[in-house]
């Protein structure tokens, strides 16, 4: 049974459900005034000279290109207008999240600069819309009390109050918010609706059609227990958007955040949801129900066949594609993996067979054998969910951290925390996503990202490209117009093949190092398929360096 609750409520009143009886149970600041001026030193005395920088390097705008030019860019990045963002320090908005994504340098939380190599085609500030309108109420004279004292902690950076108020927001339905008058929650909607349109304003005055590409975007997220998430990013191709943002305090879940932006977004609004961090949904992420056990219906899964063309498999909390154990043996899916196999009976903090992007590609193998449809036959992309307002900053030697002044200098990062561990050093820099399109414009850009002609990276800029067809002759790949052939005769990356009964298809592949980064190793083709109701893997080498025979 799906439940709904306090609809329109949009403000981070909701999120802090349930905690004003427990302030006195609120530790000590993340970083006190003696503590942050220690790391202002500390990041002064940094040397970073053992690093090669390269230095900056102008923006390229290509000319329109019937056969797509790529592009790299970010798709997910939180400013100061996310209230975990804010609570960890964080004071830089969306507008120069914007500025630092086209190439200019922006101080960190800090004191550290950071800036870009190579600036950004593309951009989407993500805030959590959980949290759009708090800071507005924080400048009303008429807050209550309750509102007023929400306001005075998030002034201090603090890991407990973020921690708190997350383990209230993730209880199903979440702790009943703070005692407010009506009046207050009136004024809760019309400031998330303010809030909302200013991010879609400046989004829409840093959109420069043919040189850089904003998104009018925001991030709805529900959290799990044990730091887990069911999050996903909303990207609208134009400016025609909803009223507000549908938040999870509107939507219980993503079946539930379908039907509202469908039912708010209309003609010409169009917009497509992303997952992130599925190795974090404790295996949610490509099950057969939601967050609270509704099953999906064939019509659920047409759903979202139809508007969630894409997963993000790769960002700062680590690797999503694949897990050893589950259907594989590729040795590769041990890269940026933290979290370990489930074990009978455990749910929270593993991975399990539904978890990873890999499984879920077969599952829609398997719902194909059995409904017919496969709705999840999604494309990749990667980006780095930073906290810092530095979208695409996936760069080794400009690292500072995920999350404001928690983790801002390489001290704090290589110390232990209170019980011995190491959590600064369960992240990393994260990923980008590539996108090909005819041209830098948001039509182009979403037409390439419906129809999935896109993939993931780590962070280099490597240029991929890969087409299949059964129609491809022997030596296709010499012939000079190869890429006109390609596109005429066979199906790009996130296409469909048509056939299966003329035999084996071919595919074209053709990869490109970063020319800052390091040299490619090998091209591998993942293969899975279903054969009498299960699923297997078999990965392919098909091409290596310094002249490597290929082992059969």
């Amino acid at each position: 049974m799906r439940w709904y609750y306090w609809t329109g409520l949009i403000a981070v009143v909701a999120v802090v459900a349930g905690y004003f009886y427990v302030q006195s149970r609120l530790s000590a600041p993340l970083m006190g005034d003696a503590q942050i001026a220690q790391m202002k030193e500390d990041i002064e005395a940094e040397d970073e000279s053992a690093f090669v920088i390269p230095p900056p390097q102008p923006a390229e705008y290509p000319a329109a290109n019937p056969l797509n030019n790529v592009y790299f860019g970010e798709l997910h990045v939180h400013s100061s207008l996310s209230i975990d963002s804010y609570i960890f320090g964080n004071r830089l908005n969306s507008d120069q999240s914007y500025r630092f994504a086209k190439g200019q340098p922006v101080t960190s939380p800090i004191g550290g600069q950071m800036q870009l190599t190579v600036p950004l085609d593309f951009a989407a500030v993500t805030d959590h819309a959980e949290g759009f309108g708090q800071q507005r109420r924080c400048d009303d004279p008429e807050s209550g009390e309750g509102i007023r004292w929400l306001c005075e902690q998030m002034e201090n950076p603090s890991l407990s109050l973020f921690l708190q108020l997350r383990e209230a927001a993730a209880q199903r339905p979440p702790a009943q918010p703070v005692e407010t008058s009506a009046q207050e929650d009136e004024k809760a909607i019309l400031f998330a609706q303010e809030a909302w349109a200013e991010i879609v304003a400046v989004a829409d005055a840093h959109n420069d059609p043919g040189r850089f590409t904003t998104f009018a975007a925001y991030e709805y997220s529900p959290p799990l227990p044990g730091r887990g998430k069911i999050h996903r990013n909303v990207i609208f191709r134009g400016n025609d958007v909803p009223v507000s943002a549908v938040s999870a305090y509107d939507a219980p879940s993503e079946i539930d955040l379908w039907e509202k932006l469908n039912a708010g977004c209309q003609t010409p609004c169009e917009f497509l949801t992303i997952p992130h961090n599925p190795n974090k949904t404790w295996g949610l992420a490509f099950a057969n129900h939601t967050i609270d056990g509704d099953a999906y219906t064939e019509a659920d899964w047409r759903v979202r066949g139809s508007v969630e063309p894409l997963v993000e498999m790769y960002q700062i909390k680590g690797n999503s594609e694949c897990s050893i154990g589950f259907s594989t043996t590729d040795e590769e899916c041990n890269f940026e993996q933290f979290l370990p196999r489930c074990e009978e009976g455990q749910t929270v903090g593993c991975i399990s067979p539904t978890s990873m992007a890999r499984d879920g590609l077969k599952i829609g193998l398997e719902l194909e054998d059995t409904i017919g449809i496969n709705p999840l036959n999604f494309g990749l992309i990667g980006a780095t969910d930073t906290h810092n307002s530095n979208p695409g900053d996936a760069e080794e030697w400009d690292y500072r951290g995920p999350a404001g002044v928690g983790s801002a200098t390489a001290k704090r990062r290589l110390s232990p925390g209170p019980d011995g561990s190491y959590p600064n050093l369960m992240n990393n820099p994260g990923g980008l996503a590539a996108i090909w399109a005819p041209q830098n414009t948001r039509d182009a850009l979403f037409d390439a990202m419906q129809r999935k002609e896109v993939y993931a990276t780590s962070g280099t800029r490597i240029r991929l490209r890969f087409f299949a067809s059964f129609d491809f002759e022997d030596g296709m790949a010499d012939r000079p117009d190869v890429l006109e052939t390609a596109y005429r005769d066979g199906t790009t990356m996130g296409g469909e093949l048509e056939g299966v009964s003329r035999g084996a298809p071919k595919f074209l592949i053709w990869a490109m190092q970063d020319p800052l980064s390091a040299p490619l190793d090998r091209i591998q083709i993942i293969k899975g398929w279903t054969e009498d109701g299960e699923t297997f893997e078999v990965v392919h080498d098909v091409a290596c360096s310094e002249g490597r025979a290929i082992d059969p």
